[in-house]
């Protein structure tokens, strides 16, 4: 016969599912009932017209040039009660780079920097989240340019859901640094003093309003 301790109750060890009392086959029944209807992460895609892929650069070491791609892709999954199920899948067109100048911008296509021709998207494939303080996030992934894929991690802050007409609307901030040398983007000339006309590290900036999938 099994003894029970002063401080508790311990399952007999030769119990069988035969020797459970219906109030303990009952709680697990409820449980496992609850986990079949856990809510899975929905799928959002971006609202083009309210949100920006940019990026800026130092220009002779005193300025930024600043820029953002016109034409992209996504398909985001997330629960926007639980930031760690965010997932994203990322392709940009790099035809679409526009700083406000036809010039820059072409050179910016050339074999100089980032070969359109032959390499015509860019692509971010997250891995996970990394940590969640609050609003808070850090999500990682898998930058490619140029053929060159480098792990890079998104800092980012979740603004908050709202709903417009019949659609529900979440938003959410995001940056990330990367050095352009890593990714075959090699072009560079030295201004008289010795600097560079353009900086080595450039700062990827999103500014992201989704809008949750039917």
């Amino acid at each position: 016969m099994n003894s029970i301790p002063a401080n508790g109750y311990i399952w007999p060890l030769n119990s069988s599912p035969d020797d459970m009392s219906p109030l303990f086959n009952f709680s697990w029944i409820i449980v496992l009932l609850l986990a079949g209807t856990a809510e899975k992460p929905a799928s959002w895609s971006i609202d083009a017209t309210h949100s920006k892929i940019g990026f800026k650069v130092r220009h002779l070491g005193i300025s930024s040039v600043r820029g953002e791609f016109a034409a992209y892709d996504a398909a985001i999954t997330m629960d926007p009660e639980n930031l760690e199920s965010i997932q994203a899948s990322v392709t940009i067109e790099i035809a679409s780079i526009d700083t406000k100048n036809d010039r820059r911008d072409n050179h910016l296509r050339s074999d100089d920097f980032f070969s359109a021709e032959t390499f015509p998207t860019m692509t971010f494939e997250s891995t996970g989240v990394t940590s969640v303080d609050g609003a808070s996030f850090a999500l990682a992934g898998n930058l490619t340019i140029r053929d060159v894929t480098k792990e890079v991690v998104l800092h980012g802050e979740f603004l908050g859901t709202a709903a417009m007409g019949d659609s529900e609307r979440a938003g959410f901030e995001a940056r990330t640094k990367v050095n352009r040398l890593e990714y075959g983007l090699m072009w560079n000339r030295l201004t008289e003093a010795g600097g560079a006309v353009v900086g080595h590290d450039v700062e990827i900036i999103l500014d992201l309003e989704l809008i949750k999938d039917d």
